[in-house]
């Protein structure tokens, strides 16, 4: 790279002539359609030729001089090095009084102004375009005036006029320029102008002809020394350019999509666990951002209706394909808060789900394999060609693998698959009658390992595998648990599928609802409150207790909320419990469990502790306990076993309840140990642990329970943290987004 240049002296530039400064005059008052033109004009002008010296050898200047005999291209203007500046004349009209320069200040790139056109006269000082020139400034000891910045032809600038330098014997040699990286990028490079030899101020020279080949534009004559003295800083004119076209109305940025979510719950009419606020949440958030959302799933007999609004017949005659025949299905359409909903009600002998809980049948598998076909029969018939067709688990699996099997060829080719996975340990493994069923016939083809056959059983079916391998995209509920169920054996047999695709696999962190899920408008709690008002979250406290008939002291509240699945991490439950009771602390429990020998386990635990005026077990769900228990504890306790993305710490961060959790799949995802995280401490919103044991469990909850008593502005402080923490359906709904736009475009 060329040294910065240096600059080089030059004589003073002669005065100009009447006949310049008439043209001068002339050329400022031309209007701006007359002077647009002049923009385009260098763009058939060729940048001169270097001299020859200027590559011999390969060698860098010692000092550059930034003089320009061509006008270089807009953007590529060389600036010469600031020093110790005087104060010259006032511009012609000053802009605004720019800041003082640095003395070593290094070269600068500036807006460059247009050359004149090609046809216009070659005297420079003659063209309307006047634009930003460059600062030069007079060493204060110097006798001579350094020359070295290029002037713009156009520019009315007032030079400053130097004492009478004593005549040199020769003029030096001019030295190549190296080229500058704007004027690279520009397509100009700047050649070096032959110093002038420098005399008299007394006896100045007649004004020179300027061209695009020779010498910079003459400067006018120097004022008298009492008005230099009080004088601003020169500045440019401003640049005179045309007035902007009236401004179109914004294109909005990315088309409106029509997206239908194909789900075997939905929240607040049929629930079993997160799937459903999941797919409540999401369809929300994209009809925000302007989609068209629609919702598919099966008309339960066990729904609430009453949160069903104008539900009406839409669809009578609906037959789905099905063994050697067809089933005759209804379709209602209805509003859920909001939400676009249809649902597809069966009249077949099997009663798929006319029955008295959503799943716990042996014949799950087939009675979803049918709702995914008849979602996908009732697309088609109804003539409806989503965008986007957004699947939920393995229950709506095989839609991905109707679609591109039957659908496709009878012209359903625009919509896309994107396929969710919320739990790789349900994965609806079948045998070969699902293709008799629903067919797709044709073993040979579907029990192909490169399809739908079993990693772990050869003869069986998998229809969570054959989603992953039809679907364009898979996402599941967390970036950690992505990686843990592909990489560190999470996948429950599906790594190899997972590793074949992992071009179209990732991880989603999950968002809640925070017109639900928020301290400051929820409906189920005595006492709104939020991050400027957390004295609130007391007063919740006191309610809890009383509700409970626990002990009103100033013992902190442990909490646990969920199912009590083995996945939840139960026996590190338990030993929490005692642990927690032990350390001086209350627990909350608040859960049931569809397995009769883990209720019956905690049943006897409650019966053992019923007395205990610091602990209560709640056997069952109740909602407005649990938004009570969120408002109202103090810790929140998630020790699982593997967690895909876990929606209870992000509400109980919410809530300022300080979640304590393993550092598994989404949990390490959302929650930062306050003590050990490498995050700033602003964003440190709860306490981790590693290892899924009781060292580890304690190591957590007994410094949660300590920072409570010991360092209670600490704890304050991190309860702050935790409700700062976003976790809403924004960031959530723009990745999905971002999804199917990769997915519409492949």
């Amino acid at each position: 790279m060329a040294k910065k240049p240096t600059g080089s002296k030059q004589g003073p530039t002669a005065r100009p002539s009447a006949a310049d400064k008439t043209a001068t005059t002339a050329a400022s008052k031309l209007p701006t359609s007359e002077a647009a033109p002049e923009a385009s004009g260098d763009a058939s002008a060729k940048p001169p030729q270097a001299p020859a010296d200027a590559t011999a050898g390969g060698k860098q200047p010692r000092s550059v001089n930034t003089s320009v005999g061509t006008e270089p291209k807009p953007g590529t203007v060389l600036q010469a090095p600031a020093a110790k500046e005087k104060p010259g004349p006032a511009a012609t009209k000053p802009v605004s009084k720019p800041e003082p320069r640095a003395t070593a200040n290094p070269v600068e790139k500036t807006a460059h102004p247009a050359k004149p056109d090609s046809g216009s006269s070659a005297s420079a000082s003659a063209s309307p375009k006047t634009t930003e020139a460059v600062s030069r400034t007079v060493p204060a000891t110097a006798p001579t005036t350094d020359a070295s910045a290029p002037l713009i032809a156009g520019d009315r600038r007032q030079a400053t006029k130097p004492s009478p330098p004593p005549r040199p014997s020769a003029a030096p040699k001019p030295k190549p320029i190296e080229p500058t990286q704007g004027s690279l990028e520009q397509g100009t490079i700047s050649s070096p102008l032959a110093a002038a030899t420098p005399e008299p101020a007394e006896e100045p020279q007649p004004a020179p002809v300027v061209s695009r080949e020779s010498a910079p534009e003459p400067q006018p004559e120097r004022p008298p020394a009492s008005e230099q003295a009080h004088a601003p800083p020169s500045e440019p004119m401003p640049e005179v350019v045309p007035a902007p076209p009236p401004a179109s109305p914004p294109a909005p940025s990315r088309p409106s999509l029509y997206v239908v979510q194909i789900t075997p719950e939905l929240a607040a009419v049929a629930k079993v666990g997160g799937l459903a606020d999941v797919v409540f949440g999401l369809s929300r958030e994209l009809a925000i951002r302007g989609n068209h959302v629609e919702i598919i799933l099966p008309k339960y007999a066990s729904m609430r209706y009453d949160q069903i609004f104008e539900l009406q017949e839409v669809y009578k005659d609906l037959w789905v394909p099905w063994y050697d025949g067809a089933v005759h299905c209804t379709v209602f359409f209805g509003f859920v808060h909001d939400r676009k909903c249809f649902f597809i009600e069966p009249h077949s002998p099997d009663n798929f789900f006319n029955r008295g809980s959503i799943y716990g049948f042996k014949d799950d598998v087939l009675r979803y394999a049918f709702f995914s076909r008849a979602a996908t029969e009732f697309l088609w018939k109804s003539g409806k060609h989503p965008d986007i067709i957004h699947c939920h688990d393995w229950q709506t699996a095989l839609v991905p693998v109707f679609l591109y099997e039957f659908y496709q060829t009878l012209g359903m080719k625009h919509p896309r698959v994107c396929l969710t996975i919320h739990n790789f340990a349900h994965q609806g493994v079948t045998g070969v009658e699902l293709l008799h069923a629903t067919g797709l016939h044709r073993p040979e083809r579907f029990f192909d390992p490169t399809r739908m056959a079993d990693n772990r059983h050869p003869k069986a079916l998998n229809l969570l595998k054959g989603g992953i391998v039809y679907a364009n995209f898979v996402t599941t509920v967390s970036p950690r648990y992505a990686f843990e169920t592909k990489d560190q054996g999470q996948g429950f047999g599906l790594e190899p599928t997972l590793h074949t695709h992992h071009i179209k696999y990732g991880g989603v962190v999950n968002g809640i609802d925070y017109d639900i899920w928020n301290p400051e408008v929820d409906r189920h709690i005595p006492v709104h409150y939020g991050i400027d008002s957390i004295d609130g979250k007391y007063d919740n406290k006191r309610a809890l207790r009383h509700r409970l008939m626990l002990a009103d002291n100033d013992k902190p509240i442990v909490a646990f909320i969920g199912r009590l699945d083995p996945q939840k991490g139960l026996d590190l439950v338990r030993h929490a419990i005692f642990y927690a009771l032990e350390r001086g602390a209350q627990f909350v429990l608040l859960g049931s469990s569809p397995d009769e020998r883990i209720n019956g386990d905690f049943w006897n635990l409650k019966r053992m502790l019923n007395e205990s005026p610091d602990c209560h077990l709640e056997i069952g769900f109740d909602e407005d306990l649990s938004h009570l228990i969120y408002a109202g504890a103090d810790m929140m306790l998630v020790p699982s076993r593997f967690e895909p993305c876990g929606l209870t710490q992000l509400i109980s961060l919410r809530y300022g309840t300080i979640p304590v959790v393993r550092a598994i799949g989404g949990l390490a995802d959302t929650v930062f140990d306050k003590d050990f995280s490498d995050r700033p401490l602003h964003a440190r919103n709860g306490y981790v642990f590693q290892d899924y044991d009781n060292p580890g469990l304690e190591s957590a909850l007994g410094r949660a329970i300590a920072c409570y008593r010991n360092h209670p502005e600490h704890f304050r402080e991190l309860m702050k943290n935790a409700m700062r923490s976003d976790y809403s359906w924004n960031v959530p709904g723009q990745d999905y987004l971002n999804i199917y736009d990769y997915i519409r475009d492949a």
